[in-house]
């Protein structure tokens, strides 16, 4: 096999939930350019240019199982497999301590957390007709680097929701790979976006912190999904990939302080 052939995805399949913007886009974008059909699901997915380059938009609500069951179902509609299945739909929420209140950490816990669960467990037909083509399905779940090391944010159902999506990868990577369902998380650093506006507002000063000298690019996020969607990285098995510029195992300062 051709280097070029590892990481095509010509006529694969994927759904991207949250995929209208930030992230989710960068690696929509970047599965589409690699050939693959791509549907992205969002609560907003009617809104902007999303159906430049081919994206198909789904409207969906991830955060319930209901909305979730839903999904599943008006995708099966439309396609009789599922290759690639990305869960990036997420919530950024932080307040101090004393200020936190349950239906906020709720909410970050549903999307972040059950909502990842509930989708591998709701396209698992499709994932596993997918699989019975010889070819491996994925599922890449987008964690966060907060899952990885404490940040300086007071953003604690956050950081504790991307530190079980990364431990739940691994168990749910333990039972599917028998299954020819290979599952993996990217946890993304600095990339500018509306939820990590910390990246795209103060940029260079963000910069100074990574050991890159850099912010993420679309590029950047793009390449870590197709490596792990792609048949490039069938062989990784329950790996948490951290795309991140080197700020959690190559920086200095983080490894002093540990």
């Amino acid at each position: 096999m051709g280097e070029a052939c590892l990481f095509s995805l010509a006529g694969r399949v994927a759904l991207v939930t949250g995929g209208t913007r930030g992230v989710g886009r960068m690696i929509a974008d970047g599965l589409e350019n690699q050939g693959a059909r791509v549907y992205v699901a969002s609560r907003k997915a009617g809104d902007g240019e999303l159906l430049k380059g081919g994206l198909r938009a789904l409207q969906a609500d991830v955060s319930t199982h209901a909305g979730i069951t839903d999904l599943a179902q008006r995708f099966a509609a439309l396609e009789p497999q599922l290759d690639i299945l990305v869960n990036n739909a997420g919530v950024a929420w932080g307040a101090r301590l004393e200020d936190v209140d349950e239906r906020s950490w709720d909410r970050v816990m549903a999307v972040n957390l059950k909502a990842p669960f509930f989708m591998a467990q709701a396209f698992l037909p499709l994932l596993h007709a997918s699989a019975a083509t010889g070819r491996k399905a994925k599922v890449i779940n987008i964690g966060s680097i907060d899952g990885l090391w404490v940040n300086a944010w007071e953003t604690y159902a956050y950081q504790a929701s991307k530190a079980g999506l990364q431990h739940l990868t691994r168990r749910l990577a333990a039972e599917l790979i028998g299954q020819g369902i290979v599952v993996n998380a990217i946890a993304p650093g600095a990339f500018p976006s509306d939820m990590n506006r910390a990246a795209r507002d103060r940029g260079e000063a963000i910069s100074a912190a990574i050991p890159a000298g850099r912010v993420g690019t679309p590029e950047d996020m793009a390449a870590a999904a197709v490596y792990l969607a792609s048949r490039g990285g069938d062989y990784v098995v329950g790996s948490v990939l951290a795309v991140d510029g080197g700020l959690v195992y190559a920086n200095p300062g983080n490894m002093g302080s540990a």
